[in-house]
């Protein structure tokens, strides 16, 4: 908000308040609602909770979600293989849900490596989580590596053992 100097004290100049400034301090807080009665206030609360429902609305189903997930895990390869994680059979499981203070959709994803001394892990790893910066409404993408059980060439898709001359 804004602070006009008189007499070596601040005063607000209720003039400059507006709708959307928040009051940081007590002197702020009072112009505030000098200019914006409780009514105002109230109606003002309204707009920013059906501003709150349109953001929500907008946002995609965790199914959905998990579907954005998948096609952003199909984009990954293996450094050492041709052929995307997912259809590799390193997805175990993908589960999202919404984070209820920030609205945005938040992932647990639950794989494994080819071995477990796969030298390329944390780069798999991170690419994972890259998902995020990519992905509209996605807040957080939690990856957690198993070993059990293990993986295998049953895992893979038709595609994958095609690419890789399984097939």
């Amino acid at each position: 908000m804004h602070k006009n100097v008189k007499n070596k004290e601040f005063k607000m100049d209720i003039h400059n308040i507006k709708e959307d400034d928040v009051p940081t301090t007590s002197a702020e807080l009072e112009a505030y609602e000098a200019k914006f009665p409780k009514t105002i206030q109230s109606n003002i609360n309204a707009k920013m909770l059906e501003e709150r429902q349109k953001f929500i609305d907008k946002q995609p189903s965790d199914g959905e979600m998990e579907e954005k997930i998948v096609e952003h895990l199909k984009q990954i390869y293996d450094p050492e293989l041709p052929v995307n994680i997912y259809d590799l059979g390193l997805i175990y499981r993908i589960e999202c849900w919404t984070n209820e203070v920030s609205m945005l959709k938040m992932c647990k994803i639950t794989m494994t490596l080819t071995s477990a001394t796969c030298s390329f892990s944390q780069v798999i790893v991170d690419l994972v989580k890259s998902i995020v910066s990519r992905q509209s409404g996605l807040e957080n993408i939690d990856v957690d590596i198993v070993f059990d059980p293990p993986w295998g060439q049953a895992n893979m898709t038709d595609e994958a053992k095609l690419a890789m001359g399984l097939l």
